[in-house]
């Protein structure tokens, strides 16, 4: 009983931050769809933050009805012609003359598949834009690829790596700052790689294979990483804070979110494969516990996590599953190719499977959840 009231506890105390996080990221993603349905000449019906019954909302001057709904875990875009919240279409031959005018059904195939993937680029571009503010406002602190320390016993000390060794490329990819060692290094455990170094003016090229590590956060979240066992320090590295013009902090706005994109990719590419385990896919009960956890650091830090998450749930939304806009874009793609839309019972029987694979997703990321708040 005590760790119910417990968990209840932390849940309602998440609550605030993860909706605000979640609130911000969801309208942007509803906002790309219909700002740029709006300008393919789709009427929009309905915009609405959340799901169920509305709560507050109006009527606009072009007749859509912005609102807040009930159940605060999602939103959706009604446009014309639409049957349901999912945006599954009704035929245009089935709309009358008025009903055409405006519809998303009637509309060309190019603005409908512009129309569709404006949510999951909104997100990206929310990512964007708060990353490279950040950059401009903080800058990034930096040290060079240099090794002061060498951990006994670990893949860096048996490949032969010494203290002074100057990281120059990995995999081929080369190396500017410390950090990029640590990316690299810590999406692949177990995975061989091979290094090129600097050793007092001689290139030397080991091979190594990261360990895979357990470690946890200030906040007591743990994740797997992959480890060399080589460190820098002030001499060696030469801290320092980088500064970015508006320009250069919107390049490295698009790098890291960049990186996410690609992290996760490899994450769900190992899960594949067997090289990682699926415990750190997380739902609403994670993304809630996360949010707790920022918000304890200020806005800043909050405002970080909703970039990290408009980055994955428009890398989620990008999905070829029907349900999703990724699903959407892929019937667009059929419809290019055959010169007219798969059939309707195609369709509706993808719908039912993307559903399904939908609410499997929902169903492990919040058994992934459960288990970590009772680990």
């Amino acid at each position: 009983m005590e760790f119910l009231t417990s968990s209840a506890g932390n849940i309602l105390s998440a609550l605030p931050p993860f909706l605000l996080v979640l609130t911000i990221v969801v309208f942007v993603h509803e906002l790309g769809h219909y700002l740029v349905g709006r300008w393919c000449g789709i009427h929009a019906d309905v915009f609405s933050v959340g799901f169920g019954p509305e709560l507050i909302g109006r009527n606009d001057r072009h007749g859509t009805r912005w609102k807040l709904s009930l159940i605060p875990l999602g939103g959706y875009v009604k446009f014309r012609g639409d049957e349901n919240t999912t945006s599954l279409p009704s035929g245009a031959a089935d709309l009358d003359a008025i009903e055409r005018e405006g519809s998303f059904a009637a509309a060309s195939l190019w603005r409908r598949a512009a129309t569709v993937a404006a949510g999951p680029f909104a997100n990206f571009i929310l990512a964007i834009a708060i990353f490279s503010v950040m950059f401009g406002v903080n800058g990034k602190v930096i040290a060079d690829p240099v090794v002061a320390q060498v951990q006994p016993a670990s893949a860096a000390q048996a490949a032969g790596i010494l203290p002074g060794d100057r990281f120059v490329a990995i995999d081929g990819i080369q190396v500017e700052v410390f950090d990029d060692v640590q990316r690299y290094v810590s999406v692949r455990p177990e995975v061989p790689i091979t290094v090129t170094l600097d050793r007092a003016g001689e290139m030397v090229d080991v091979t190594l294979t990261p360990a895979r590590t357990e470690i946890s956060d200030p906040f007591g979240n743990k994740m797997e990483i992959g480890r060399i066992g080589v460190v820098t320090n002030n001499d060696s590295g030469n801290f320092r804070v980088r500064e970015f013009g508006p320009l250069e902090a919107v390049g490295e706005g698009v790098a890291q979110s960049w990186y996410i994109v690609t992290r996760t990719v490899d994450y769900i590419g190992n899960i594949i494969t067997g090289r990682e385990k699926p415990d750190q896919l997380g739902g609403p009960i994670r993304v809630a516990k996360y949010s707790k956890d920022m918000s304890t650091l200020g806005i800043g830090a909050l405002i970080q996590l909703a970039a990290v998450l408009s980055v994955s749930i428009g890398l989620l939304n990008l999905m070829p599953v029907p349900m999703l806009d990724g699903g959407h874009l892929v019937f667009y793609a059929i419809e290019a190719v055959r010169g007219r839309p798969p059939g309707e019972v195609a369709q509706e029987w993808a719908y039912r499977v993307g559903l399904s694979l939908v609410l499997a997703l929902m169903l492990f990321a919040t058994w992934n959840d459960v288990s970590m708040l009772v680990g």
